[in-house]
């Protein structure tokens, strides 16, 4: 079963006699569906060679934190945004104190520190003596302390003829335990609707008027949703994306259809996102027949196309609603204005156009960055691919969505009322 497919993992490798347990882990995560990159310590290399973990992985192997041609790139901050999850499979007593302390000193030390916001999990291997030590359980409840993950370690006998606890975690409870990282159960019976990429507005049965809106946001999001144990349910206008796994999707064209496919399924949801760049006006008329081009000029009339947000707010005053905006300018001030005008719970703004393109904010990217606002507070959510935004963002929306039902049970208000 493939439970991390999509996810990026980058595995780092230290120099413990349990590395080369390592090479048939990174054959296991592939199997399991991840996309996996390794960093080796120059310890890990005494034992395993690069090769081994370069025709396992299928990527080249990373370790020299002083790579010229790397680093010009900022290649350990880079490999931090890449991944979802660090894993240090095997961590030694040395590389747990150095990480405990903070040590940028090799590539592996540094590609943790630069990757503050990503997933930190490590799976310590050594003797039981050393595990039990003071210095070793101290630099354990510490890294604990700082979010970061223990897996591990298993009990039995070692490589040195000692039994007890200190032997690597096994690969299949290591990569469980990776896959339930991903799976928190933060919305766990909820429903979430969400819209996802543009819509097309005909003009003639072969033209129509649209926008650069690729879905791959709104994808991500209803992934995302999914991880956490929500049923979603996935509106998607016109684009060339694959569903993601166990989300229903319905597809549709145009504005006036996704008005009325969300509206018919708000009223059993309790989150909608509403990623979707519908298009803000149509045409008045649509010809039934091509239209044939001459040397005049042609004259669209355009009419608004229905609000959407707007009106599954006003129908479902108690369903917890999110909205997107993408902005070229003003972002801030838009983004405020939108909150308040459609009396929506968050919303989600980006910058797109020229201005974006040296951050990854432009229609299609595979990256993104946002800003939220809600009535009282903000924050900002730096660039990172939309993956793993999007799992900071249902995250996030679910801490306010439970705000949000306190709200409503302290005011003797049912949240299911949204169904009335």
């Amino acid at each position: 079963m493939q439970v991390l497919t999509n996810k990026r993992v980058l595995l780092g490798v230290t120099g413990s006699i349990a590395a080369y347990k390592a090479a048939d882990l990174v054959r296991r995560l592939r199997e399991a569906g991840a996309d996996v990159r390794v960093v080796m310590t120059r310890g890990a290399t005494e034992f395993v060679t690069p090769m081994t973990f370069q025709a396992l992985s299928g990527k080249p192997v990373h370790r020299h934190l002083l790579d010229a041609e790397a680093e010009a790139g900022m290649g350990h901050i880079e490999l931090a945004r890449w991944a979802d999850v660090i894993l240090v499979a095997p961590a030694t007593a040395d590389f747990l104190a150095r990480l405990a302390q903070g040590r940028a000193n090799d590539l592996l030390g540094a590609v943790c520190l630069a990757g503050s916001n990503v997933l930190l999990a490590v799976a310590p291997a050594m003797n039981s003596q050393m595990w039990s030590s003071p210095a070793s359980q101290e630099n354990v409840r510490l890294l604990g302390s700082r979010g970061v993950r223990i897996l591990g370690p298993d009990e039995g006998e070692q490589a040195c003829g000692e039994v007890g606890a200190g032997r690597l975690l096994a690969a299949e409870a290591m990569i469980s335990r990776l896959a339930a990282l991903f799976a928190p159960g933060s919305l766990s019976g909820k429903t979430v609707l969400v819209s996802a990429g543009p819509t097309r507005e005909a003009i003639d049965p072969v033209r129509y008027l649209s926008n650069h809106s690729s879905g791959k946001m709104g994808f991500s999001i209803a992934t995302a949703a999914r991880e956490a144990g929500a049923r979603v349910i996935l509106v998607a206008g016109p684009v060339a994306l694959a569903t993601p796994d166990r989300v229903e999707r319905i597809d549709v064209v145009s504005a006036m259809e996704m008005h009325d496919v969300i509206l018919a399924h708000a009223q059993k949801a309790d989150i909608f996102i509403a990623t979707a760049a519908v298009a803000d006006y149509r045409p008045a008329q649509v010809g039934d027949e091509k239209l044939k081009k001459d040397d005049s000029r042609l004259t669209l009339e355009l009419v608004p196309t229905p609000d959407i947000l707007a009106a599954v707010k006003i129908r479902f005053p108690c369903l917890f609603c999110v909205g997107f905006a993408a902005e070229t300018q003003n972002l801030v001030n838009h983004a405020q204005q939108k909150l308040h005008k459609k009396n929506i719970d968050m919303v989600a703004a980006n910058q797109v156009g020229p201005a974006a393109k040296a951050t990854g904010g432009t229609f299609g990217s595979d990256d993104n960055a946002l800003h939220l606002f809600w009535r009282g507070g903000e924050l900002e959510l730096e660039q990172a691919s939309k993956d793993k935004l999007a799992r900071r963002l249902i995250g996030i929306i679910a801490q306010r969505y439970a705000q949000h039902c306190a709200h409503y049970i302290h005011g003797d208000v049912i949240h299911e009322s949204n169904q009335a």
